[in-house]
């Protein structure tokens, strides 16, 4: 069973459209110089697979026509040529609590994954959530060693624990080209010190409704405060690393430039903004966003840091800027629309509706009830191992997408 979509491999008309961003993506920039946020890479075409150690202590092996082999190596050759890690401050209390042969995501798990990343020949990030535990849109809680700081201890905690981050990957031969700071913080984080006011509608009912709540938010300030910390953090000892904040509404140009104005205007300094991209308001949403971000700001560059479903439209439409750095796929091996299968189905259930009234994906509300019964939700197993094999056609469209960006021959 495939799993693939016509979504994905496209009509005829969907190819042509296809055709036509890939060849404006390849045409020489027509200014006098180059956009300031050029890529500073070939295009990243990533994925975030921080589950396949976890997943493998608990017995997960990986096939490809039926031959076992290191998942890293069904990517590379698919054409994946990023990956990124995640770190948490105190998973043991949060994020790893229950998970036996943890903790997972601590710092020295982090870094022995990231030096795997690193020797596997991969572009290496990593993303901080300043947290014990999972952060989004709906939740940015604090550690629990620092629930009880005064504002100006907490920002030194952000500081610092950035800091030993690049200095543990650093003496572990796995400097990052690129760290992301924060995890969907559109509403900032460090919950309620960080906490940004929600003064523009998202669309989504269920984010809309957690947002408008009578906690009151510690405002701009305080949080340019928190991520110029988070910067100058881990800036200490990973210099040339690329600094992506990442805010969750790709979809929404109007939020994404009420939060890069707030920033930039309290000279919050950062190379790149990474957007989630699960599902849009209305069709056209990321492209519009996309296509307004670099003329309003050339300094910056852009990813797709998290997506799922509409694997070649999204990559095509980051691609055709200029400044559109790269794409991650979150948790592909068995999420959404996973590129694997388990027992003869999706591993990650498959894909999500593309629109907010077809259906609300959790991705987009973490940790709502979907609206629509219709939402494939992830299967249901026992437990993350077992044996997952690789769906051909995604790793073919994958394949696809390397060779159309110049990647591989």
């Amino acid at each position: 069973m495939s799993g693939l979509t016509r979504r994905d491999l496209g009509t005829a008309a969907g190819a042509t459209l296809v055709a036509g961003l890939a060849g404006c993506a390849t045409m020489p920039h027509t200014g006098a110089t180059a956009p300031k946020a050029a890529r500073p890479w070939p295009y990243l075409i990533g994925a975030d697979v921080s589950w396949i150690p976890e997943d493998e202590a608990r017995g997960a092996t990986y096939f490809e026509n039926g031959v076992r082999r290191d998942p890293f190596d069904i990517l590379k050759d698919a054409g994946f040529n990023a990956i990124k890690a995640r770190l948490f401050v105190d998973p043991a209390r949060g994020y790893s609590k229950e998970k036996p042969g943890g903790p997972w995501c601590d710092m020295a798990q982090m870094v022995k994954f990231a030096r795997r990343i690193r020797d596997g020949g991969f572009h290496t990030s990593v993303t901080i959530h300043y947290s014990d535990d999972w952060t989004n849109p709906e939740r940015q809680d604090k550690p629990h060693a620092w629930t009880n700081l005064p504002f100006s201890r907490l920002v030194d905690a952000v500081h610092a624990h950035g800091a030993d981050a690049m200095k543990a990957m650093t003496a572990g031969g796995a400097t990052p080209d690129m760290v992301v700071l924060g995890n969907e913080i559109t509403f900032g984080m460090l919950w309620p010190e960080g906490r940004l006011p929600a003064t523009i509608a998202t669309g989504n009912p269920v984010t809309d409704a957690r947002q408008n709540t009578n906690i009151l938010p510690g405002g701009h300030d305080r949080f340019a405060a928190i991520m110029k910390a988070a910067i100058a953090g881990a800036r200490e000892h990973a210099p040339d690393a690329k600094i992506v904040l990442h805010n969750h509404l790709g979809r929404h140009w109007q939020i994404v430039q009420d939060w890069m104005d707030n920033l930039l205007a309290r000279d919050v300094r950062f190379d790149c903004a990474g957007f989630s991209c699960y599902q849009q308001l209305a069709q056209g949403d990321w492209e519009r966003t996309f296509a307004a971000f670099p003329e309003r700001y050339p300094d910056h560059g852009f990813l797709a840091l998290e997506y799922s479903s509409r694997k070649r439209y999204l990559n095509d439409i980051v691609h055709a800027q200029p400044s559109g750095w790269g794409s991650f796929i979150w948790e592909p091996i068995r999420h959404q629309e996973a590129i694997f299968t388990r027992e003869g189905v999706n591993a990650g259930g498959g894909p999500r509706p593309d629109l907010l009234s077809q259906g609300l994906s959790a991705a987009e509300a973490p940790g709502s009830t979907p609206a629509a019964t219709t939402v494939p939700q992830e299967p249901h197993f026992d437990h993350p191992g077992g044996r997952y094999d690789a769906i051909p056609e995604f790793l073919d469209l994958y394949r696809s997408m390397a060779r159309d960006y110049g990647l591989k021959a």
